[in-house]
């Protein structure tokens, strides 16, 4: 007798997904055969087409008016535009993850890829100590990943799969081509981030969520909630605390920045404190989404409490 106790979906869901599957493999393989730039045009013109009648669309704009009440309706929708323009941009973008990193620090002019803030990247790889890096979904988020592979760090990224099998093999793939070791979000996850750090790795997360029951913290003037195990990873491990930022430039080109370590606050028995560190951390996140607001997803229920 099986001991499965998922649920299996309603036929016309499988069905729906079989249909969505097969459209995504075709258009990956046609747009495998153009280059990254032309591939990120075609996304972004789909986008720009599709995503405003869509009901996430909606929800971006509830969360632009509570993050900027004071700029106009038509702002606001400037900015959605400009977020469904790089969400298409970095799905044409998926399909040439093995091509899309260039980077020649001796000849940028030739180099998709510009970079500051090298020097604390290059103190994270000679240190000879484990670190936790965190990034937001800004741009296109795959790059810091990438880019501490293609550079030679040792690292490892949390990820969460989606639900659908097809797009779960098909993210894995495409990811273990050119990023470290990828570990999947679940409820034994923590287990394996502790292992990453225990070797000396380097850890990347995605810091930009909500968590429920996670600590709260003030984002453009709104309380949300926060994943806190970047906090408590640091807590436990002592390690270095970095944020990596990704800018989308004109061209197809981007620009990578690694900030110094963040000197977290403490609590009196000079621990890192958690909840005071996912303000910081939230607080760097915020200052980089107002930078280029049109850079961010702003769909995601960011401030669901």
């Amino acid at each position: 007798m099986s001991t499965d106790t998922q649920p299996r979906k309603p036929w016309k869901l499988r069905l729906r997904d079989g249909f969505l599957s097969a459209g995504v493999w075709l258009v990956a393989r046609l747009l495998r055969l153009q280059s990254p730039q032309f591939s990120a045009w075609v996304g972004s013109f789909w986008a720009r087409a599709i995503g405003p009648f869509t009901p996430i669309h909606k929800a971006a704009l509830k969360n632009l008016a509570l993050a900027y009440p004071e700029k106009t309706e038509a702002e606001r929708r400037e900015i959605a535009r400009g977020m469904w323009d790089n969400l298409g941009r970095m799905a044409g973008e998926f399909v040439h993850l093995d091509r899309i990193w260039q980077y020649n620090m001796w000849e940028p002019a030739k180099s998709r890829i510009e970079t500051t803030g090298v020097s604390n990247f290059v103190a994270m790889r000679i240190d000879g100590k484990p670190a936790l890096v965190f990034t937001a979904h800004l741009a296109n988020w795959e790059l810091p990943a990438i880019a501490a592979a293609a550079q030679g760090l040792d690292s490892a990224v949390l990820f969460r799969a989606p639900d659908n099998t097809f797009f779960a093999d098909l993210l894995f793939g495409a990811r273990s081509q050119v990023m470290g070791n990828l570990v999947a979000a679940s409820h034994v996850a923590v287990f394996e981030l502790a292992a990453v750090l225990d070797q000396g790795k380097h850890l990347g997360i995605l810091v930009d969520q909500a968590r429920k029951g996670g600590p709260i913290a003030q984002f453009f003037g709104q309380p949300c909630t926060t994943n806190p195990t970047i906090a408590r990873l640091a807590r436990l491990y002592e390690c270095p605390v970095h944020g990596v930022r990704v800018i989308r430039l004109p061209e197809g080109r981007f620009r990578i920045h690694c900030t110094p370590a963040l000197n977290l606050p403490r609590d009196a028995k000079g621990k890192i404190d958690v909840d005071g560190s996912m303000q910081m951390i939230t607080s760097v996140v915020e200052d980089w989404v107002r930078e280029h607001p049109e850079q961010w997803t702003w769909f995601y229920r960011r401030w669901r409490i």
